[in-house]
């Protein structure tokens, strides 16, 4: 078969150049298994070039001159050239990914177009406060004033997951473009089809020279970029494994600062007095969308001891209607995981569970019919000890786990033995559910599923889901600096030039 195969994989200086490693990444439809393209590697010296054109152009008096509101103007120019290209980017997306087409839309576009909308706005408020804020009179030793001034970060490191590829670009690049920024950016080779194409259609924004630029590449690439001592600011989604490499990598290169997206294992607590059967279908998919490859999957379902073999009925009825398959099908649900070698890696923990004493509740194996394609059907284990490491293993698939619990109490204990705290959510009556979801340790609980991700709401959360914010005041304050000018009045009665 023949594979596309495209050397101008490295965009610096607002040009694009060939990939100078010697070496290429094949990106595969996971939905077959045919290659979809491959793409010639930078090499570590055009990471150097990339950092210098985005240092340069940090810089430079032309970015320097772009105001707040030029700023906003391009990431709305961005957002309307995304909207343009919706269907075609969603495509692509769906053929990379293995999003299905009908979800792809809203997901995978829809909600990066809102993002930079949203971060458009803030480009012209500012951080919380605004750019520059006045304190209060300070008397000791002697009578002075202060302006706190908040300058962009620098250089930022934009390392988005492969699952959500536009959108955790958006997060980390809208908020550098926002800020005035600038950004190396590395796709997952697993995402980086669908990235050269969102840095070309970015190309049309008409941003100054150097102030995005991409490398594309493996862990060597990714080693150097995150560790280079001109780098201010990394932003990285994806394990918890590489991003606490990643983080030593900032600290050795430049104590660079960190923001780390890593995953989760999130419980789904089901009250006593909750709709058990209201619950069921958005407990599946909300582990299952986007084939659980997702850090916010509520992979865990906490339900009444005595309502377990209820819950696992509902849920095998409900698996049974769920369209597994080719992710351009309108009716598809959930389609495959990223890649065969995945898929047997998901199996291979399945086996490990199912050998100590688990069983399937609802659902599991592989589909019917499917012979082509890392494809898996959704599926609920059961009998699962909740201390076993794999019960906190992210399994980033559309297979969940059911614990039984004795009261809230022993609920809120078993959402809580978890490494990770990045999402929850609790499903019952509003006053008794949002009572528990306080007492959950989790950066995001929604309750009785809450809605749509909020741009203006911080996301991330404690534990092994990482460091930092992203979206909302918390996470756009990760773009800046902090800057403290203190005066002695001395008969002054406002800062000078005020």
């Amino acid at each position: 078969m023949s594979v596309e195969k495209r050397s101008t994989s490295t965009y610096i200086d607002s040009r694009w150049i060939d990939g100078a490693s010697g070496a290429s990444l094949v990106s595969s439809d996971p939905s077959t298994g045919s290659p979809l393209g491959e793409v010639v590697t930078s090499s570590v010296e055009q990471v150097d070039a990339a950092v210098a054109s985005a240092q340069r152009a940090f810089r430079s008096d032309e970015w320097r001159s772009w105001g707040p509101q030029q700023r906003a103007d391009a990431l709305n120019r961005f957002a309307d050239i995304l909207q343009r290209e919706m269907e075609p980017l969603a495509r692509l997306i769906a053929s990379e990914v293995g999003t299905p087409i009908a979800a792809c839309r809203s997901m995978q576009v829809g909600g990066p177009i809102e993002v930079l909308r949203w971060y458009a706005q803030m480009a012209v408020r500012g951080p919380r406060g605004g750019y520059e804020q006045a304190l209060g009179h300070y008397d000791t030793p002697v009578a002075s004033g202060s302006l706190l001034r908040y300058e962009p970060v620098g250089v930022v490191a934009c390392l988005p997951a492969y699952n959500y590829p536009l959108n955790l670009l958006v997060w980390k690049l809208g908020g550098a473009i926002a800020s005035g920024c600038t950004a190396v950016v590395l796709p997952s080779p697993q995402g980086m089809w669908s990235t050269l194409r969102i840095i070309e259609l970015l190309d049309e924004v008409g941003l100054p020279e150097g102030v995005v630029n991409l490398v594309v590449g493996g862990p060597e690439v990714g080693i150097h970029l995150t560790g280079h001592p001109d780098v201010d600011l990394v932003s990285f989604t994806g394990s918890d494994a590489v991003g606490a490499q990643v983080m030593a990598q900032g600290a050795l290169g430049s104590l660079s600062k960190a923001v780390l997206e890593l995953g989760g294992k999130s419980p789904n607590v089901i009250l006593p007095s909750a709709d058990l059967a209201a619950t069921v279908g958005a407990s599946i998919l909300r582990f299952a969308r986007n084939a659980g490859q997702g850090c916010a999957a509520w992979s865990r379902i906490l339900v009444p001891e005595d309502q377990v073999d209820e819950f696992c009925r509902l849920a095998d009825e409900f698996i049974a209607g769920v369209v597994v398959g080719d992710p351009q099908d309108e009716a598809s649900v959930v389609g495959p995981v990223i890649s065969e070698a995945h898929r047997a890696r998901v199996e291979g923990w399945v086996e490990e569970l199912l050998a100590r004493g688990a069983t399937w509740g609802a659902g599991g194996g592989r589909p019917e019919g499917l012979d082509e394609g890392s494809y898996l059907r959704p599926g609920v284990l059961r009998g699962v000890d909740p201390d076993d490491p794999l019960a906190d293993t992210e399994f980033f698939a559309p297979i969940a786990m059911v614990f039984g619990y004795r009261d809230v109490d022993h609920a809120v204990e078993l959402a809580n033995n978890t490494r990770y705290g990045l999402a929850s959510n609790v499903f019952g009556p509003l006053d008794e559910a949002i009572a528990v979801a306080r007492r959950i340790r989790a950066g995001t609980v929604t309750v009785n599923g809450g809605s749509g991700m909020r741009p203006d709401a911080p996301w991330g959360g404690p534990g092994r889901s990482g460091v930092g914010r992203e979206l909302g005041e918390d996470g756009y304050a990760e773009f800046f600096e902090v800057k403290h000018i203190q005066y002695a009045l001395a008969g002054i009665t406002r800062p000078p030039g005020t």
